[in-house]
């Protein structure tokens, strides 16, 4: 495993030879060994398309590209941090949520209408995250950050979970995702957390929720 937990705060990378990291940039806390940091405006492997994709969503988010042969620390704002290990699913996170991650994952961008229709654009409106999220597909770990901790919940067929969008941090598997009004649109104004809207996730796989609803 690349990424291995230190405290709720840090996590430990191993760079080795022929491979390489992803992190944002200002995340690396120190390191051991012979390890370069290059400035990576495309975005990992996620090319053109992926930067066109965060810049249309105000999301162009600097990374590093870390390659060597050592270990790194990575950390940001004293933010908790946690892995998620892919194993061929697709991981959808907000860009600014994202720490680090393997190269041996493709990174793209998704536009959240085509998942959840007009209600997802009303989403990224009224929460302030973006109408596009990040996506990293393939076999590889991932760290990102969040406010207060992370709970993993599990989604099934036969059981779908609500979130308040502004506690949502990411989501994997074959999850479509629907925001619902819990209010009037009268009383809506103002308003955007889950007094509001619920974010329903049904399918198969699982949502990271974190403890607290600040914004990064």
């Amino acid at each position: 495993m690349t990424f291995r937990e230190i405290n709720p705060k840090m996590v430990e990378a191993t760079v080795a030879p022929g491979q390489r990291l992803f992190s944002q940039r200002g995340a690396m806390l120190a390191y051991r060994g012979e390890v370069t940091f290059t400035p990576n405006l495309a975005g990992g492997r996620g090319g053109v398309m992926s930067m066109i994709g965060r810049r249309l969503a105000d999301e162009d988010t600097p990374l590093m590209t870390v390659e060597g042969n050592g270990t790194v620390l990575f950390g940001h704002g004293g933010h908790h941090v946690q892995v998620i290990n892919l194993a061929g699913d697709t991981l959808y996170v907000e860009a600014d949520r994202l720490l680090a991650f393997e190269g041996t994952l493709q990174q793209g961008t998704m536009f959240m209408g085509s998942q959840g229709g007009v209600m997802g654009m009303v989403r990224g409106q009224v929460t302030g995250q973006g109408l596009f999220t990040t996506t990293l597909k393939g076999h590889g770990s991932v760290a990102v950050m969040a406010h207060g901790g992370v709970l993993e919940i599990p989604i099934t067929p036969q059981r779908p979970v609500h979130v308040d969008p502004q506690a949502y941090v990411a989501h994997h598997g074959d999850v479509r995702n629907k925001l619902s009004a819990a209010l009037g649109w009268r009383d809506m104004v103002g308003r955007g957390s889950g007094e509001a809207f619920q974010l329903e996730l049904s399918g198969s796989g699982a949502v990271y929720v974190q403890a607290s609803e600040e914004k990064l």
